[in-house]
């Protein structure tokens, strides 16, 4: 017997570790409000980190074959979603083949169709918030920690041949998954792109705190873990030291987020931009709901500017107090 119960009405899910918690659940309704998309529902589905691949089967096998559930968006599972269930989809596209991991998933003509949308969605937040030629004027390093999919995705943004001297000097991945950063380097190995790469297997704080002191000033160092909203705590320890004139991105933009935490209490004497992943939100929520509802969505100018203020007016969390 399923688990899951047949959608009444247009429904649309969210597949993450915590979805009652975010703010989409508050912002989607103004969204299809604003866009039109008649009487529709949006309903999470939550999986621990790293769940079985039949209970992510299930969920595939059940949103395919129902009629009225027309799409999902996939946070945090994106990489075991997608080994367990590629012969589940019709149609695979070549993003998602690639770096063997899926954001979305939609509908069309009968047809189950996996996207990775994520190198859309990060490069459009990272482009929005890095200084013009970031990487072309202090030849920076990135330093993203957790080689989860959203590495995958940005890094492959950031390493695009098309952007000539403005791709990083290095580019630096830990995890504590020896098994996870020999896939993104298989993944970076078969793109062949020409910046240099490093893994590094990070088991302890100390050890991610390590790489932070080799980097040059200006890099770009990103929480990728998770840590902070799917699982307490930070990938550094409150020992660590930012580089001068870092950009600091932390990906999450809810939950108890002590590495962006650590980032404030450094801010003035480092000279650090720090960015939440707010606006990562609503670039990768935009994406999705496009694709599975089959609408026009901006992306800048006048018409992204009101998408994004009714998102914050509706689930904008208020500013943590820093530590």
């Amino acid at each position: 017997m399923s688990t899951y119960e047949p959608a009444k009405r247009p429904t649309f899910y969210f597949i993450g570790v915590t979805t009652a918690q975010s703010s989409i659940m508050r912002v989607f309704p103004e969204w299809a409000r604003h866009l039109g998309l008649g009487d529709v529902e949006m309903k999470g589905i939550d999986f621990q980190p790293h769940a079985s691949p039949e209970a992510y089967r299930e969920a595939v096998e059940f949103l395919e074959h129902d009629p009225l559930s027309l799409g999902a968006l996939v946070t945090t599972h994106k990489i075991d979603l997608y080994a367990a269930c590629k012969d589940l989809f019709d149609v695979i596209d070549p993003t998602a083949q690639i770096m063997g991991e899926t954001s979305c998933l939609s509908k069309q003509g009968g047809k189950l169709i996996c996207h990775a949308k994520d190198s859309i969605t990060s490069g459009f937040a990272l482009d929005g918030f890095l200084p013009r030629d970031h990487f072309a004027i202090t030849g920076a390093e990135v330093f993203s920690i957790g080689a989860g999919g959203s590495t995958i995705a940005l890094t492959w943004h950031l390493m695009q041949k098309e952007r000539g001297a403005n791709r990083p000097s290095r580019v630096l991945v830990s995890d504590r998954s020896a098994g996870r950063l020999e896939e993104i380097e298989r993944i970076h190995r078969e793109l062949k792109f020409d910046v240099p790469c490093e893994y590094i297997v990070a088991s302890r704080t100390e050890d991610n705190d390590a790489v932070l002191q080799r980097l040059s000033p200006g890099a770009l160092v990103i929480n990728a873990t998770g840590l902070g909203k799917d699982a307490p705590g930070s990938p550094l320890s409150d020992a660590a030291v930012f580089p001068e004139r870092a950009v600091v991105w932390e990906l999450n933009y809810r939950g108890n987020l002590v590495f962006l935490d650590q980032a404030r209490t450094q801010q003035t004497a480092r000279s650090l931009q720090i960015e939440d992943g707010w606006t990562y939100f609503i670039y990768g929520w935009t994406r999705v709901i496009a694709e599975v509802f089959h609408v026009e969505i901006p992306v800048r100018g006048p018409g992204f500017d009101e998408i994004s203020r009714i998102a914050a007016q509706a689930g904008k969390p208020a500013p943590a107090k820093s530590i």
